[in-house]
C-alpha cells in the first residue's frame, strides 16, 4: 500500500472511531440519565443514533475501498451501502433540520409550544425524518446500476451514478438544499428572537413583573428555570444553553424584571452576549455548511454535466460530510450542564469500575 494511501487510511479509521464514541457516549448519556428524558432530546438521541449509523455502516466499507483501490464486497453489498450511505447521510442532515425548527417554536412560540412538546410529538418529528430520507435517498435503485462489473458480475467500482438529472436535483434539493436554506432561516429567526430579549427593557417605575408571554420565553433561554416551562425549554434545548446563557443570571433576570441598574455597563453585558449567540449559532451553521456544501455543490454539477470529479476529490469531499457526523455530537451537547454531567458521570463510573476490578482490566 503506498505511504499516502496508507496516511489517510489511518486518519480515516481515527475519525471513524472518534465518531462512534462521541455518538454513542451522547445515546448511552441520554438513556442513562432521567433528567436528559425530554422530548426535545429525542432528537439530539436520534441525530446521535444516525451518525453513529454513519460509523459503523458507512464510514468502514468507505475506508476499505479507498485501501483498496477497487471494490471487493460484491454488487449486493455495493448497493447496500450507497442506499445505507445516502439514506443516514440525509436524515443526518434532516435531523439538524428538525433540531432548528424545534428550537424556533420553543423560542417564538414558547407558552403555545410548551403544551405540545411531547415524547409523541418528538416521536412523530423523527419518523418524519426517517421517512422523507428514505423518500429521497431509495428512488436511485430502482434504475441503477452497480457501477462496473467484470466478467463474472462482480463490481468492481461502487459509486452514486448521476445517469439521471431528474433524480440528482430532487436528491440534492431535498437532501440539502432545501435544508440548507430551512435552517438558515430558523437560526437567523432564533438569534432575532434572541437579541429582542436581550434589548427587553422595561422603565424603571413601571410594571415590575413581566408579562406572560415575556415569562415563557425568559424560561426558555434560561439555564436556570424560573418557571414551570422552562426545564422543558431550557434543559432540552443542548445549544441554546449557551446561545442564550446570559439570561440565566441573576443580574439577567432582574434587568427582565425592570430592576434599575448602570445602563452602560448593562449595554456593554447584553452586547456581550448578543456577540456569544451569535459565535455560537455561526459555530452550528459554519460547521454544517463547510461540511456538505462542497459535497452536494460537486453532485450537482457532476449531475448536470458541467464538470467531472476525480475520484480522489469524490473521497476528500465525501469525508468531509462525514465528518459532520463526528462534528454533530460536539455541538449538540457539549455547550449544555446537564450533558457535561451525564458524561462525567459516565467516565467517573468507568473509572471506578476499573478501580473496583483491576484484574478484569489487565485481562
Amino acid at each position: 500500500m503506498e505511504t499516502d494511501r496508507m496516511f489517510s487510511v489511518i486518519l480515516l479509521s481515527i475519525v471513524a472511531v472518534l465518531t462512534a464514541a462521541l455518538n454513542g457516549g451522547v445515546i448511552i448519556a441520554i438513556v442513562n440519565t432521567k433528567k436528559l428524558h425530554l422530548p426535545a432530546n429525542y432528537l439530539i438521541c436520534s441525530l446521535a443514533v444516525t451518525d453513529f449509523l454513519v460509523s459503523i455502516l458507512v464510514m468502514p466499507l468507505s475506508i476499505l475501498y479507498i485501501a483498496t483501490n477497487r471494490w471487493i464486497l460484491g454488487c449486493v453489498v455495493c448497493e447496500a451501502w450507497l442506499s445505507v450511505d445516502m439514506t443516514c447521510c440525509t436524515c443526518s442532515i434532516l435531523h439538524l433540520c428538525a433540531i432548528a425548527l424545534d428550537r424556533h417554536w420553543a423560542i417564538t412560540r414558547a407558552l403555545e409550544y410548551a403544551s405540545r412538546r411531547t415524547p409523541r410529538r418528538a416521536v412523530v418529528m423523527v419518523t418524519a425524518v426517517w421517512t422523507a430520507s428514505a423518500l429521497i435517498s431509495v428512488p436511485h435503485l430502482f434504475w441503477r446500476h452497480s457501477g462496473d462489473a467484470d466478467l463474472h458480475g462482480n463490481c468492481t467500482d461502487c459509486k452514486i451514478a448521476h445517469d439521471h438529472v431528474g433524480y440528482t436535483i430532487y436528491s440534492t434539493l431535498g437532501a440539502f438544499y432545501i435544508p440548507m436554506a430551512l435552517i438558515l432561516i430558523l437560526y437567523y429567526r432564533i438569534f432575532v428572537a434572541a437579541r429582542t430579549l436581550y434589548h427587553r427593557r422595561l422603565p424603571s417605575g413601571a410594571r415590575r413583573n413581566v408579562n406572560a408571554v415575556g415569562r415563557a420565553r425568559l424560561g426558555a433561554c434560561c439555564a436556570a428555570p424560573t418557571s414551570l416551562s422552562a426545564p422543558e425549554v431550557s434543559v432540552s434545548d443542548p445549544a441554546l444553553n449557551a446561545e442564550l446563557s446570559g439570561l440565566s443570571s441573576p443580574a439577567c433576570v432582574s434587568q427582565a424584571m425592570g430592576d434599575r441598574g448602570d445602563g452602560d455597563g448593562r449595554t456593554q453585558i447584553w452586547a456581550s452576549r448578543e456577540r456569544k449567540a451569535a459565535r455560537t449559532l455561526g459555530l452550528i451553521l459554519g460547521a454544517f455548511i463547510l461540511c456538505w456544501l462542497p459535497f452536494f455543490v460537486k453532485e450537482l454539477l457532476v449531475g448536470l454535466q458541467v464538470c467531472h470529479a476525480s475520484a480522489q476529490v469524490s473521497d476528500v469531499l465525501t469525508w468531509l460530510g462525514y465528518g459532520n457526523s463526528l462534528v454533530n455530537p460536539l455541538l449538540y451537547t457539549s455547550f449544555n450542564e446537564d450533558f457535561k454531567k451525564a458524561f462525567k458521570m459516565l467516565l467517573h463510573c468507568n473509572d471506578h469500575k476499573r478501580h473496583q476490578f483491576p484484574g478484569n482490566v489487565q485481562g
